[in-house]
């Protein structure tokens, strides 16, 4: 699948957000880990294997066939990224540094909301990459 429709990409996003939310205030690490494997096995089986998808898809499904879609790999860039947020998160839970492992996932979540709300940090290091990279390459 090259392209995701957008009203899947926003489910995963408000079940990111939602999860991080809870995670953050009651102080349970154990539902990091529990988002990290739902986006783990999003990024490695895709989409289909997204419960937030997968959750949401009887009611967004009509949205989803509206057309409008984000590029599969733009999605797999963002969902990396997100991981490494989520990794370093519990790694962090793991050398007992708690309040740094509330920040990395904070900061998953803040990307995930600004997403929601219109402006994809993830999407701007892509482009950024990939400026970058064309850059390198057209030099020889």
């Amino acid at each position: 699948m090259k392209e995701i429709p957008l009203a899947y990409v926003r489910s995963n996003q408000a079940g990111i957000v939602a999860t991080l939310l809870i995670a953050i205030i009651l102080q349970l690490p154990w539902l990091i880990v529990a988002l990290w494997i739902v986006q783990l096995l999003g990024l490695l089986l895709g989409p289909k294997a997204n419960v937030f998808i997968a959750i949401a898809r009887p009611f967004v499904s009509k949205y989803a066939a509206s057309g409008a879609t984000e590029a599969a790999e733009l999605q797999r860039f963002n969902n990396s990224l997100g991981i490494l947020f989520l990794t370093c998160s519990l790694l962090s839970f793991l050398l007992g540094w708690g309040v740094a492992g509330y920040v990395f996932a904070g900061m998953m979540g803040a990307a995930a909301l600004g997403a929601l709300l219109g402006y994809c940090i993830g999407c701007t290091i892509y482009f950024q990459y990939k400026q970058l990279r064309a850059k390198r390459l057209s030099r020889g």
